[in-house]
């Protein structure tokens, strides 16, 4: 698959895409341990973020969002990687697959964990963790059942759900511009 654009490195960027690429070049995800490169060698944001740069005011909110779910939400970071990751299996987003793999190997997910979660099945997993993944893959389909909302309100609270249902949404959009920009 061939790359429909160009990523843009730090002298092509125009003030508004300058800032843009600052923010999240300084950002959390710049802080700590780098589980995967957030930029390539000649300084261009990899994989979502060079998208982002092409429209600065919608890039800016959406990094945010994204930031948001991230670092901020009540989430633990077994559930939100959990989660990222079926994202990434049901549409087979390479490059979130790749980089939260990485994150998810960190946080302690073992390689038949991982291979589960490929495969869209999350009975290798327990308790909340298995509740997310099913809550997960109910909002890929696209709504919960009652009883699925039930389950999942009452373990993870109507803020647990609302902030799964943005991380679906968000890393739903990231695999849909990384497809149609061809980016690995």
């Amino acid at each position: 698959m061939t790359h429909r654009i160009r990523p843009l490195t730090p002298g092509e960027l125009d003030a508004q895409q300058r800032a843009l690429h600052t923010t999240i070049t300084s950002g959390p995800r710049a802080q700590g341990v780098q589980h995967f490169a957030l930029t390539a060698a000649d300084g261009s944001l990899r994989g979502p973020f060079d998208l982002m740069l092409r429209s600065p005011a919608v890039g800016a909110a959406q990094q945010e969002l994204g930031a948001a779910i991230r670092y901020r939400t009540a989430l633990t970071d077994r559930a939100r990687e959990l989660a990222i990751l079926l994202v990434a299996a049901h549409w087979n987003s390479a490059f979130e697959r790749e980089s939260h793999e990485a994150i998810a190997r960190a946080s302690g997910f073992t390689d038949v964990e991982l291979a589960a979660i490929r495969a869209l099945d999350v009975d290798v997993f327990e308790g909340e963790e298995r509740l997310v993944g099913t809550v997960v893959i109910a909002l890929l389909d696209g709504d919960l059942s009652d009883v699925a909302w039930s389950e999942a309100s009452a373990a993870l609270g109507i803020g647990g759900v609302f902030e799964l249902t943005a991380l679906v949404g968000y890393y739903s959009t990231l695999a849909l511009q990384l497809r149609v920009f061809r980016v690995e």
